[in-house]
């Protein structure tokens, strides 16, 4: 059975799947690691999404308004032992529904030229890739996307 929960960034099975991502994050980033970190604070995402497989999270994502009508996507991760299920999709397009729901227009999103799973699936789902914004436009690594809602 499937199951997606709407929570916020307190919820304890978002805080356990951020800590995996993480760890992914950490060794994909190498040495850009620390900066990237300190913009992947969860405290205070009122927007978060854990998804369920048989009352088991496997996968997260969030967002967090970056101007009056932009959000920001944070957080995404589906554990390793249930990727290519389509469950990252179905994360992206539940936040994506949410948003609109609160009254957002666009949807933009940071993340690295070393996760081209995660390009593939946001280029996929109608994400264009965008000028790196603030504060990622000094940053090699980081390829940024926008898509209207």
């Amino acid at each position: 059975m499937i199951t997606l929960k709407r929570t916020n960034s307190d919820d304890i099975d978002f805080k356990n799947l951020v800590v995996l991502l993480d760890r992914d994050l950490k060794i994909r980033d190498g040495e850009d690691h620390a900066f990237y970190n300190q913009f992947n604070k969860t405290d205070a995402i009122k927007h978060v999404i854990v998804f369920y497989e048989n009352d088991i999270a496997v996968g997260c994502g969030a967002f967090r308004e970056k101007e009056n009508d932009t959000v920001e996507i944070k957080r995404m991760f589906v554990h390793p032992d249930y990727r290519k299920k389509g469950i990252a999709t179905t994360l992206l397009e539940a936040l994506e529904i949410w948003a609109t729901e609160v009254n957002y227009n666009y949807t933009i999103l940071e993340t690295g030229k070393k996760q081209p799973e995660a390009i593939n699936l946001y280029q996929k789902l109608g994400y264009s890739v965008i000028p790196n914004y603030p504060p990622y436009e000094s940053m090699d690594n980081s390829v940024c996307m926008k898509k209207a809602l």
